[in-house]
């Protein structure tokens, strides 16, 4: 399975608005995408701590509004087709991806002291807007706070271990956090560590995988989905 990486970040501006659309243009199912907070507390989709990589402001995400941030234009960077394409709420991302028919893996990436906080805010926004009658959102981090969360307060939507390279204790992680997979850099994995993620009965889905033949490796493996820039089969 093939998962768009913010979007279809390889051909649209990443977590816009645009990138889900291109997704969903070029056949695929599910998204992943970044969630995070800005300083009133507003989920936003952005995957940077700071504005300037891939929009017109510049400074901490954490340090502005969500009025500010929605001002600015995260689509010029990337090329000039996409001027004026806006940094989106988590609103108007899940309503998309709603309209879209498009599964997703929201991935909370809180800023340092805020990730219970994030969680919470994330959570209670997509818990209002995400119909039971369509396939639960997996839910992801790198913080196993947000994680923590996410067991008590959706615990019926899957959570998903994401880490670089699998923990030393990833067995005891999973177990606590009744994790549903684990997402890990592909550039981590060989044989042998997805043949014992999978006797321990977890999925394992690789990011970021711009290369098919990479892709046809880690499937050979068994590795269950992979995340993409890029539209190729896997």
């Amino acid at each position: 399975m093939l998962i768009g990486h913010r979007g279809l970040a390889g051909l649209a501006p990443e977590n816009t608005l645009a990138s889900f659309r291109t997704a969903a243009a070029h056949g695929l199912a599910m998204v992943e995408f970044d969630v995070r907070l800005s300083r009133d507390g507003v989920p936003l989709v952005f995957h940077d701590d700071t504005l300037e990589r891939t929009t017109s402001g510049t400074g901490p995400v954490a340090e502005r509004n969500w009025a500010e941030i929605a001002g600015l234009d995260a689509g010029s960077w990337f090329a000039p087709a996409f001027a004026g394409e806006c940094v989106p709420s988590l609103e108007q991302v899940l309503g998309l991806c709603l309209d879209l028919g498009l599964g997703i893996n929201l991935e909370i990436k809180p800023d340092e002291g805020r990730e219970a906080e994030t969680a919470e805010a994330a959570l209670a926004l997509a818990l209002r807007l995400w119909p039971e009658s369509v396939s639960a959102p997996v839910i992801s981090s790198f913080e196993t706070i947000c994680l923590d969360v996410a067991r008590r307060v959706a615990p019926h939507w899957p959570r998903a271990l994401l880490a670089e390279a699998l923990p030393d204790d990833w067995r005891e992680q999973a177990t606590r956090l009744e994790a549903s997979a684990l997402h890990l850099d592909h550039r981590t994995l060989d044989a042998d560590v997805v043949t014992g993620i999978m006797a321990a009965g977890l999925p394992a889905r690789a990011y970021t995988v711009n290369d098919p033949a990479r892709a046809r490796i880690l499937g050979h493996w068994g590795v269950a989905a992979v995340f993409a820039d890029f539209p190729h089969s896997s």
